[in-house]
């Protein structure tokens, strides 16, 4: 059930996705962007800027439904929103790529996601609320598919490394994700099946990456211990050479 304290209601990621598919009807309705300057106002017909704008969008759509919500304090990392008081549960992550092609947001850098998991365990348990839109030739835009997901769903290996990862001059620099939505019986990688997969990706990650090795030795117990600190079990995590094979392509 929903709390209503004070003057907001208090929701989960699950209750926002069930109020923009069931009772917006977001994938049956369309909007444009528009510029004002000078008395002089245009529709926006730029791809690029529709994955920012939808955020804004969807902060302005929880203040017309009295949804309480407070920004997160990192542009470069996830939430995006808090949806309680407790800046540990409830957190919500707006992401947005064009239909028309794969999926290539960030989801986060990787040399800070690895640093704050041992801080902040629960970061593994964001909510990314995903916006897949198409813009047509006149400025309208129209969202073809919505998700709920979590980070492990959304992210695969690739073939040198264990997370699909952006990287410039030899350096790791984003989390990248997979295309996670694939009905194709052949996938070149597929999605992690669960959260200990991804953090055995991200444990040997961070093994492999030199900004990161000076801390790996000790990453998988520290985290460990965090994560029982706030959850009061022990998470069993795979060493990555045990699961390799399982997300690599089939060669069949």
């Amino acid at each position: 059930m929903n709390a209503t304290i004070g003057t907001k209601e208090r929701v989960t990621a699950q209750d926002i996705y069930a109020k923009l598919i069931d009772e917006d009807k977001i994938l049956t309705v369309s909007g444009r962007i528009t510029f004002d300057l000078a008395n002089v106002n245009i529709v926006v017909k730029q791809k690029d800027v529709v994955g920012n704008i939808i955020q804004e969008w969807l902060a302005g759509w929880m203040n017309a439904h009295n949804i309480y919500f407070r920004s997160g304090e990192n542009s470069q990392m996830p939430p995006d929103f808090f949806l309680s008081e407790d800046s540990t549960k409830n957190l919500l992550e707006v992401k947005a790529f064009n239909w028309l092609a794969s999926p290539a947001f960030d989801i986060a850098d990787f040399k800070s996601y690895y640093r704050e998991l041992l801080n902040k365990p629960y970061m593994l348990h964001v909510d990314y609320l995903i916006f897949g839109y198409e813009m047509t030739s006149d400025g309208r835009v129209v969202i073809r598919n919505l998700w709920l997901q979590k980070v492990w769903e959304i992210t695969r290996c690739m073939a040198r490394w264990p997370l699909n990862l952006q990287i410039k001059q030899g350096v790791v620099q984003k989390i990248r994700p997979c295309t996670w939505y694939s009905t194709t019986k052949k996938r070149t990688f597929t999605p992690f099946r669960c959260f200990e997969d991804f953090l055995a990706a991200i444990e040997e990650t961070g093994y492999r990456n030199p900004d990161t090795r000076h801390i790996s030795s000790t990453w998988l117990v520290q985290f460990k211990s965090a994560y029982r600190a706030h959850y009061h079990v022990t998470p069993k995590i795979p060493r990555w050479e045990e699961i390799e094979r399982t997300y690599m392509p089939d060669e069949n």
